[in-house]
């Protein structure tokens, strides 16, 4: 497997002072996903977890339901320079009577920003392969709870301690314990990640569960949430525009800004829970997108 982190040396500048010295950085490395033998997929992520990132990836695509629909997940042989094995292609076989997904010009994968979804297209194509229902779950949502759990998310980046080149996302439930949290130089790759734990565990459809995110709420990881039937998203960033679309869409509560005690709810405000289920109209508060 390769590194998570590797080092370098930089020239360190601070005001007139320049010296020489080693720092960490986050490592990225492709990742070719095959299923049953044919590629699939390319994606940019930082080694490790990537079982969990391919289950997550499969059912964000609409390609599983569940665990029991990846019979094998392997890595195949690819080799560097040196002949090692780079661990960096990996060939799941789907389950008997599940049907491969469609490689080429047909395929539908919605998770880039490169691949040309936009607008009324693409929220209908979620609602068509969305198997589970965010919008009939009730989950409470607490904003004193919502409060903590960026606090509690930074506590377990390590890897973001270390190089402060990583996203992160985390599972949570509605007393605000962080069930999972997954590093990733792609946020799209951590949420994958953390969903892929759940499907491993078979908690899918995550009912009564939270998405939190440590950058900004896009149209693709709401979507990511819906797909594994998650009610709630969080974000310490700002939503995009067609985020906020499709959160409303499918009946999830998209939260931006969560920083401490400050947050704006976007979507879903009927799952607030205490005094702050009957808020006081005003402008929304706004903070520095990151």
């Amino acid at each position: 497997m390769g590194r998570i982190t590797t080092r370098t040396k930089v020239l360190a500048i601070n005001d007139d002072d320049a010296r020489r010295r080693e720092d960490v950085l986050a490592a990225e490395e492709p990742l070719e996903l095959r299923v049953d033998g044919k590629p699939l997929a390319v994606t940019m992520r930082t080694p490790g977890d990537d079982i969990e990132l391919a289950h997550g990836f499969l059912l964000g695509e609409g390609v599983i339901a569940s665990r029991e629909d990846v019979a094998t997940a392997r890595y195949c042989d690819s080799v560097d320079e040196s002949g090692r094995n780079t661990y960096n292609v990996l060939d799941l076989t789907l389950s008997p009577g599940v049907p491969s997904p469609t490689v080429g010009v047909e395929r539908n994968f919605y998770t880039t920003s490169s691949c040309g979804i936009c607008g009324k297209a693409a929220l209908d194509a979620v609602r068509t392969k969305t198997r589970f229902d965010p919008a009939s779950d009730p989950v409470p949502v607490d904003p004193a709870v919502l409060a903590g759990l960026p606090d509690a998310l930074r506590q377990r980046q390590r890897v973001f301690a270390a190089t402060g080149g990583l996203h992160a996302a985390a599972l949570f439930d509605h007393y605000g314990k962080l069930h999972v949290v997954r590093e990733d130089v792609g946020r799209h790759n951590a949420v994958d990640k953390a969903i892929g734990w759940a499907v491993l565990q078979g908690r899918v459809p995550l009912a009564g569960a939270g998405l939190l995110v440590s950058g900004r709420a896009s149209f693709e990881l709401v979507q990511k949430a819906a797909m594994a039937g998650i009610p709630v998203l969080a974000a310490v960033s700002a939503p995009s525009s067609l985020a906020v679309e499709l959160a409303a869409e499918q009946g999830m509560t998209l939260i931006g800004f969560l920083r401490g005690k400050s947050m704006n709810v976007y979507t879903g405000h009927h799952r607030l829970t205490g005094t702050l289920a009957q808020p006081a109209h005003r402008s929304a508060s706004r903070g520095p997108a990151r």
